[in-house]
């Protein structure tokens, strides 16, 4: 009977070491873009995430601070979100691919049909 215990209890540890790992990664939080230009803030807006510029070093390409993404993501797998991401400035749509690891954020951004695509490395930012 006490071997059955430890066993059950065994499974129960490793059962949740297993949900533990396949945990959903979340993009939510404050990221610096690889190439030092912007630090932008990704958070629930609605039923929707929202991606917004809180710091662009170069504003030339007329990005400004307060800018935002309105994303609409659906879970691929634990990693990766696929969907749409709305520039209310621009009044333009993307297709948009979002893959969060445990210490890095990619996001691919499409247009055209998927003809013309750009890939973004983001950081965590410290304190954010």
């Amino acid at each position: 009977m006490m071997m059955r215990r430890i066993a059950a209890l065994c499974y129960i540890s490793l059962a949740g070491c297993s949900a533990l790992a396949a945990q959903e990664r979340s993009p939510d939080g404050v990221w610096l873009r690889d190439d030092g230009n912007a630090r932008v803030r990704i958070a629930p807006c609605g039923s929707k995430l929202c991606a917004t510029n809180l710091w662009i070093k170069d504003t030339s390409k007329g990005e400004e601070v307060g800018d935002r993404l309105v994303m609409s993501l659906d879970r691929k797998s634990d990693s990766e979100l696929t969907g749409t991401a709305y520039d209310p400035k621009r009044q333009k749509t993307y297709r948009i691919t979002v893959i969060v690891n445990s210490t890095s954020l990619t996001t691919r951004g499409c247009i055209l049909g998927g003809l013309l695509c750009r890939g973004v490395n983001w950081t965590p930012a410290k304190g954010g």
